[in-house]
């Protein structure tokens, strides 16, 4: 399984990125995915995740500000990030999940600058 994710860059506090992971190469359905990000000293946290069914997750910090999307045909889930604030910075993982197996993809960095 490979994940590739895009869309990270820089931004300015109150404004917009959308991340985009597709998951390629894959035999079997996959049960969940989302994103975790790791800022500068910080350990790696859970931002939103979704499920094959739609039910989804959303840290505390980013209610309001991010909504995640999936596409299961596509195997691909949106993360669009609004609102962004400064704290929001870190490297952003991709994850796919299925029967108890964790993939990742190379993390993308959103840098939001204040």
């Amino acid at each position: 399984v490979q994940l590739q994710a895009s869309g990270g860059g820089l931004v300015q506090a109150g404004g917009s990125l959308r991340l985009s992971c597709a998951a390629y190469r894959i035999t079997f359905s996959i049960d969940v995915m989302g994103w975790f990000r790791q800022a500068p000293g910080k350990q790696r946290e859970l931002v939103a995740s979704i499920s094959r069914g739609g039910s989804t997750e959303l840290a505390d910090s980013v209610k309001g500000r991010f909504t995640i999307a999936g596409d299961n045909a596509k195997n691909t889930v949106y993360l669009q990030m609004n609102s962004l604030k400064p704290e929001d910075t870190a490297v952003y993982y991709c994850y796919a999940a299925t029967d108890g197996v964790d993939y990742w993809g190379k993390g993308t960095l959103v840098t939001v600058s204040s």
